[in-house]
């Protein structure tokens, strides 16, 4: 049975609560994961509580004082957890009057642990974004340097999973770098929209206490301050931004490693994992089985899972704060705390795996070279959906001909379905060459693809 004396909103219950509802209602055990930011944040406003006046000089000296070696507590292992710690908020003023006595009870002048738990939230937000930050720039990193390395090396490119047009593997590893560029820029925006404070706002009416917002907002590292106090304590739109983010990240985590998993079959063997991110088979001896890939994906789909639930939480919520907002700390701890071990397995696996130049360049075939057939007809004047027509009849008559490809067409045989064809066409049919073709903005041409290096490297260079 929880100490209803204890409880911070007690005073005005004479009745018991029941057993099963201290539980229910008990968030302790995850949030007790933030007791840095919500010490951070008592100290704060233990100060801004000072500058108007609510506490003398030897006060706050006491308060801080105890304040440290409650934090002493936590990082040794010695914090005493109670029963009746509903949560973080309450287990620190709890141990804090304990230490230094009833002057604990001063810091919650003004503040409610509506704009207490919104302040923790933000600030743990922040600390794991730009945790995110860096472990996501190093991947990108770590792409680049290999798309660099292994820029010579060509493979087939798919569509619907079908051979489709010859590529580098360098262009496939320049669009992983791509999407998770853009996740970059993603990961500003949420770092935008959570690095505003809400402490100071009370439970929803603000403070009455001229404390001082923008001093607050400083002490704590904030960008700005939040404008209006209902939106302070019951908004939550920084976390469903992180949600989101997390669950874009994991996406494009999981299609990469989707295509590797893919590649690393026997039926393609472009490439081989480091057996440091393999596991074998229980049963079969010869197996190594890329479960650091498919964790990645199967991952996604948890991630996924937090984002949609707590957004479905929220979306009919009346304005200002609910309870239903404690929802919110299971899935975002859970998303921040495995995009971030996510991050760090795919850059171990894209910087050890091992390619098979050969098997990619075996993989590829005449026929992928059909469209190029179309252009060179199309550098002759004809229009492109004529050539269409006239490529397709080509592949046809290499079919009927059971010839392996569309290059083992003889001039004679291709001038029977076109005269347009001249002595030049069989040029076409070299691979590097029509690689090289495709030199456009984001095409798969050598200097394209630098390019796209170049130009990603840069643009992370500043976020």
């Amino acid at each position: 049975m929880a100490n209803e004396s204890a409880q911070l909103w007690g005073g005005r219950f004479t009745e018991k609560t029941d057993p099963l509802m201290a539980v229910f209602n008990r968030s302790f055990p995850l949030g007790k994961i933030m007791y840095r930011e919500d010490l951070k944040g008592t100290a704060a406003y233990v100060t801004a509580l000072y500058e108007s006046g609510i506490l003398t000089a030897i006060e706050l000296d006491e308060i801080n004082r105890g304040l440290r070696l409650v934090l002493a507590e936590w990082e040794s292992g010695t914090f005493l957890e109670k029963f009746e710690d509903e949560d973080i908020h309450t287990a620190n003023e709890r141990r804090l009057t304990e230490i230094i006595g009833s002057l604990g009870g001063k810091v919650h002048t003004g503040r409610s642990r509506n704009d207490q738990v919104a302040t923790d939230m933000r600030l743990y937000t922040l600390d794991h974004l730009e945790k995110m930050r860096q472990l996501l720039k190093f991947l990108i990193q770590t792409i680049i340097h290999r798309a660099r390395d292994e820029i010579h090396v060509l493979m087939p490119g798919y569509t619907h999973l079908q051979r489709a047009q010859p590529i580098r593997w360098a262009h496939l590893l320049s669009s992983y770098a791509t999407q998770l560029t853009d996740d970059l820029q993603r990961l500003e925006m949420a770092t935008d929209i959570t690095n505003r404070c809400p402490l100071g706002a009370g439970a929803l009416a603000g403070n009455p206490f001229q404390i001082d917002r923008r001093a607050l907002a400083d002490q704590l590292g904030f960008a700005q301050v939040i404008g209006n106090s209902l939106m302070a304590t019951g908004d939550r739109g920084f976390i469903t931004d992180t949600l989101y983010l997390g669950f874009s990240i994991s996406s494009h985590l999981s299609r990469m490693a989707e295509d590797l998993i893919l590649y690393s079959s026997a039926e393609f063997a472009f490439l081989k994992l480091s057996e440091a991110y393999s596991t074998g088979s229980s049963l079969m001896p010869q197996k190594v089985n890329p479960d650091s890939l498919e964790l990645l994906r199967g991952k996604c789909g948890r991630i996924f899972g937090n984002m949609a639930g707590f957004m479905m939480t929220v979306k009919g919520l009346p304005s200002n704060y609910n309870k239903d907002l404690t929802e919110d700390k299971r899935v975002l701890f859970d998303t921040l705390s495995t995009v971030e071990s996510s991050l760090q397995i795919a850059t171990g696996v894209v910087s050890t795996l091992s390619i098979n130049k050969e098997n990619m360049k075996n993989a590829l075939s005449s026929d992928m070279l059909a469209t190029d057939l179309a252009d060179y007809l199309v550098l002759k004047g004809v229009p492109f959906r004529e050539c269409h027509h006239i490529i397709g009849r080509v592949v046809k008559a290499a079919d009927a001909l059971g010839y392996g490809g569309i290059d083992v067409l003889s001039l004679e045989e291709l001038q029977n379905i076109d005269p347009r064809f001249v002595e030049d066409v069989h040029d076409v049919f070299d691979f590097e060459s029509s690689v090289e073709r495709r030199s456009a903005i984001g095409g798969t041409a050598k200097n394209s693809i630098l390019d796209q290096l170049n130009l990603i490297e840069n643009k992370i260079l500043y976020m």
